[in-house]
């Protein structure tokens, strides 16, 4: 897969992503499947004052959902856009960017570390750690 830009928020993540395969629904679903594992060992590994709270949370949802065996972070599905046009490209790069802005977490994208923002800053040599191709 290829990643052309995300931002990861603390209850959603937006991506903009190539499977290279075709099958990006696979690679969603694999993509859940593994973070909800990795998150929950580190709920219940480290101390966490809402530790308890977010375990049964996540078992009331799966128990509410009947897809999944002990816990549910993630929601069903996922909302692919075909972005065939540059206009299009560029609507939703600038989107996934600005929402930490929207949700006045920062006053510009620049500061919002948990996204691919510094990767489309023209002479920026701070990236993220995350593997990022850019679409322009």
């Amino acid at each position: 897969m290829s990643v052309h830009a995300y931002v990861y928020m603390t209850s959603h993540v937006h991506l903009i992503a190539t499977a290279f395969d075709g099958e990006l629904q696979n690679v969603i679903r694999d993509f859940k499947k593994y973070t909800s594992k990795k998150l929950i060992e580190a709920i219940q590994e480290h101390p966490e004052s809402r530790r308890e709270w977010l375990l049964k949370k996540f078992s009331f949802e799966a128990k509410k959902s009947e897809r999944a065996k002990n816990y549910k972070l993630w929601k069903d599905g996922f909302h692919p856009v075909i972005l065939d046009t540059l206009e299009k490209m560029e609507q939703r790069v600038n989107y996934i960017h600005y929402n930490p802005v929207e949700a006045e977490i920062v006053f510009h994208e620049r500061d919002y570390v948990n996204s691919s923002y510094r990767n489309y800053e023209e002479e920026n040599t701070v990236f993220c750690n995350v593997n990022v191709e850019p679409l322009w």
